[in-house]
């Protein structure tokens, strides 16, 4: 990992926003069924080995090398950080998929969340930032054999969805609607060396 990749992921953190939306649903849907699916990576773990707190550069070790980062005023409780830490940056990506029966009046919408969360004063630096959008779409086309559904959201864009559950599909056809949300969030976290 590079200083470069490092400042990105903080710079992320720090500085990621987005709008928020408004959409008022007229009908009232019903959930028949849902299918979930989750994904959480780990981008980077490693281990505090070095920090000036005159530049407030940070040298993190991992099995990769080292890598350096210069922390800028945004990240908060800088003084709380210590040699021997641990760094870990992870991302989550959740989908979820709700059968909707609605009277097809074909409005499909899209409302955009954020949340942003650091750390208290007196603790080690972190930070999570999770986004969640909401559509609902147009169900075009099932494939039951394959498990994939095509749907359409309100930009008129197709996305064909992994159903993992196959019971799931079996009431699910063309031409109804359904709620898709996307959860995704960014964490980064120092953590003080486990005993």
């Amino acid at each position: 990992m590079n200083k470069a990749f490092a400042a990105y992921i903080i710079l992320a953190l720090s500085a990621l926003s987005s709008p928020l939306f408004a959409f008022a649903q007229t009908d009232k849907p019903v959930v028949i069924d849902a299918a979930v699916t989750d994904h959480k990576y780990e981008l980077y773990e490693g281990d505090v080995v070095k920090i000036d707190k005159k530049t407030r550069t940070i040298t993190f070790k991992n099995n990769e090398g080292e890598s350096q980062f210069v922390a800028g005023p945004e990240i908060k409780n800088f003084d709380q950080i210590k040699k021997g830490d641990h760094l870990s940056v992870s991302y989550e990506l959740a989908v979820a998929i709700e059968l909707i029966k609605t009277k097809n009046d074909g409005i499909r919408s899209k409302v955009e969340t954020e949340a942003d969360k650091i750390s208290k004063e007196n603790q080690k630096p972190s930070q999570v930032i999770a986004n969640k959008t909401t559509i609902i779409a147009d169900i075009v086309d099932v494939n039951r054999t394959t498990q994939m559904v095509s749907v359409k959201g309100p930009s008129g864009k197709i996305t064909v969805v992994k159903v993992k559950n196959p019971a799931i599909l079996a009431d699910v056809n063309a031409g109804e609607q359904v709620k898709v949300i996307y959860y995704d969030a960014m964490a980064a976290s120092i953590t003080s060396p486990k005993k």
